[in-house]
Parts: structure tokens; C-alpha cells; sequence
């Protein structure tokens, strides 16, 4: 059996404000361990091991400037060496990303399927993911492919999709999306099926890419490609030219192509997987203690419940409380109650306000 190449793009992008003060500008989520003895991105680029007949390139990265170092040094401690890692002088949002992944990987491996993925999240069970993968290699010739998530109940933190006709091997047409829904809406999109989570995770042929791009988001196709041509080069980084990538436009890829082609498809599967997106989030995935508590770092606990309590540093002392949350880290501290977790980006942008942005 032949294999199939597979070149992985890692999007590093976001400060992730809903886990500050422990995500910040400076030290987003992707990286910290959250989820393993690895950082987020240490995972992402370790379960891309070849296997199920693909063959993984070595990884692109595209980031923050200014996290270029710290990128590089994460991934040669567990023994990656990434193929190139892109530095974006401002962020783009992903459609801009996925032009220029489709374009660099194009050059370097004229036969491959890009395989775009965020950095930050987390998939339990990497061989059902890489089992989706190779799946859906056949269709992502000619399709744009995005990997869905079964639903585990009516979340409305996610997007979602709802598929349409088979297309063979678990993958689908793709019959619409949509934003995310109220309590009600996805209580029954639930009980209707067919509809899974958005993960925003993308397989496509390059030229598949650049062609859809080209005719849906011109604008963005084309100065984003611009931004790569004038890009400099030092070793293994490229360093997006600053003038082409201001006049680039910042869309998410799901809103400049996937809603417009008719090319996009979506294999839906239970991987695992989770996008840490909020405190709430981590408390969900425990470990508990026997009042239902998750404690991290130097924690006093006095008749505390259901609650989570995260020190990196100094002390934190919680007494007789319920269903709270107290982060504490050298850049700050926030209480809230669990139920408004998704809250602190609130308190975030409060604090640029104040001329004080974490």
C-alpha cells in the first residue's frame, strides 16, 4: 500500500484570554501542560507520527513573532525538528494562515495534503484521529475536508455541522454550518443528528486551497502571498513581510471559504477531543478530590466544593466556598464562579482599558 504525505500545519496563534492569568500575550496556552507532561504544542506535533499509511513531513508552524524561540526550543526538547516556522508580524486569523500553508507546502512537497491544525487543543485518542485522517486522504484531493466531533451533549461553545450526503469512508458533503447555538438549538441538534461539533481542524490538497481562496477571498489570497514572497529568511524562519500582511484582511477560514465553496466536506469522529477554551473546561476534565475539587500547586482547603483551584506560585487559601474558581499566577488573579468561566475575557478586556493588558 502506498503512503499518502502528509504535511502538518500547526497554527500557534491567539493569547487564549478566557485561561488568563495563566494564558497570556506573552505565554498563550499552547504553552503550558494542561492536558499531559507536555505543553499543548508538544502534543499537537507528538501524535503526528506516521501511521494508518500516512507519512507526516516535518511540521510548518505558523505563530506570533515573538514566540518564534520559544516554538522552536519546545519542539527540539521532545525531538522535533519543524520544517519551517512561520512568523507573523500581527495576527491574520486563519484563513490568511491557510493560504500560505497551502502555498510553502506546495513548493517544498509538490504532492502532499496540508493537514491544518490549531496547537491548543486536545484529542485522547490520537489513532482514531489518524484513522480519520487517512480516511478522508481520497476525498481531500478534491475537497476541502474539516474533521468534526461527535456530540456529547448540547454545547453552545461550539460550532457546528451538519452533514449531508455520504460521500463514502465516513466522510460527508457538508450541508451547512452554523455559529453557535442557543441552549434550545442545540439541545435539538442533538436529538436530530447529523450535526457534530466544529473542531476547525482542515486535510486539502494545496492547489485545492489556493484555487478556492483565490476565487472566494481574493483579497486575502492574494496579500498573504505577498507577505510570503517578500518574507525573510532566517534558517528555518520566515519572516512575513510587514507592509503585504497589514493590507491582508483577518478572517477565520470557516467564514472566508468554508461557508462559500462547494467543495467543503467533514468526517465526523470521537477522537477525544476538547479545546481547553475556558476554565470551566479544565475543571471538567478533574482529576477530583473527594469533595469534587480540582487543586493544582499549593492549595489550602477548607471545606471548599466543586471547585477549582490553580496556584503557580504563592499560596492560595479557599474556605467553606461552592462551585468557585481561583486562578493565581505571577501575572494575576481571578475569582469567579464556575458557570461564568467564559466570563474572563470580560475581565481581560477590562484590564486593556485600564492600560494594563495581560
Amino acid at each position: 500500500m502506498s503512503t499518502i504525505s502528509i504535511t502538518p500545519v500547526i497554527l500557534s496563534g491567539g493569547a487564549g484570554t478566557r485561561l488568563w492569568p495563566l494564558s497570556h500575550h506573552a505565554a498563550p496556552k499552547q504553552f503550558h501542560k494542561l492536558a499531559s507532561d507536555h505543553t499543548l504544542l508538544q502534543d499537537t506535533a507528538l501524535r503526528l507520527g506516521s501511521s494508518q499509511g500516512l507519512a507526516f513531513n516535518p511540521p510548518i508552524v505558523i505563530c506570533a513573532d515573538h514566540h518564534g524561540p520559544e516554538i522552536d526550543r519546545q519542539l527540539r526538547e521532545v525531538n522535533i525538528k519543524p520544517s519551517r516556522i512561520i512568523l507573523e508580524p500581527f495576527g491574520k486569523n486563519t484563513a490568511a494562515a491557510a493560504y500560505i500553508a497551502a502555498r510553502l507546502a506546495t513548493e517544498m512537497w509538490p504532492d502532499t495534503l496540508v493537514l491544518l491544525l490549531p496547537a491548543d487543543h486536545v484529542i485522547e485518542i490520537p489513532d482514531i484521529f489518524l484513522k480519520a485522517v487517512a480516511d478522508s486522504a481520497a476525498v481531500a484531493g478534491s475537497r476541502i475536508v474539516t474533521f468534526g466531533v461527535h456530540p456529547e451533549g448540547p454545547e453552545t461553545g461550539y460550532g457546528y455541522i451538519q452533514q449531508g450526503i455520504s460521500l463514502g469512508n465516513g466522510v460527508f458533503d457538508v450541508e451547512r454550518f452554523v455559529e453557535k447555538p442557543s441552549a434550545s438549538l442545540a439541545a435539538e441538534y442533538l436529538a436530530e443528528g447529523g450535526y457534530c461539533w466544529n473542531a476547525g481542524i482542515f486535510l486539502f490538497s494545496p492547489k485545492v486551497m489556493m484555487s478556492e481562496m483565490e476565487q472566494h477571498a481574493p483579497l486575502i489570497a492574494r496579500t498573504a502571498g505577498l507577505a510570503l514572497t517578500n518574507a525573510l529568511t532566517t534558517g528555518d524562519c520566515l519572516r512575513l513581510d510587514p507592509d503585504a500582511f497589514s493590507k491582508c484582511p483577518s478572517e477565520p477560514l470557516d467564514v472566508a471559504v468554508m461557508e462559500k465553496t462547494g467543495l467543503a466536506a467533514v468526517t465526523p469522529c470521537s477522537m477525544g477531543w476538547a479545546d481547553l477554551g475556558s476554565w470551566s473546561e479544565i475543571f471538567k476534565r478533574g482529576p477530583f478530590d473527594d469533595s469534587g475539587n480540582v487543586l493544582h500547586g499549593h492549595v489550602v482547603n477548607i471545606e471548599t466544593q466543586n471547585s477549582l483551584i490553580w496556584s503557580d506560585g504563592r499560596p492560595v487559601a479557599v474556605i467553606g466556598l461552592t462551585n468557585i474558581g481561583v486562578v493565581s499566577t505571577a501575572e494575576g488573579v481571578v475569582v469567579f464562579p464556575l458557570e461564568r468561566a467564559q466570563d474572563i475575557k470580560l475581565a481581560v478586556s477590562a484590564a486593556k482599558q485600564l492600560g494594563k493588558a495581560p
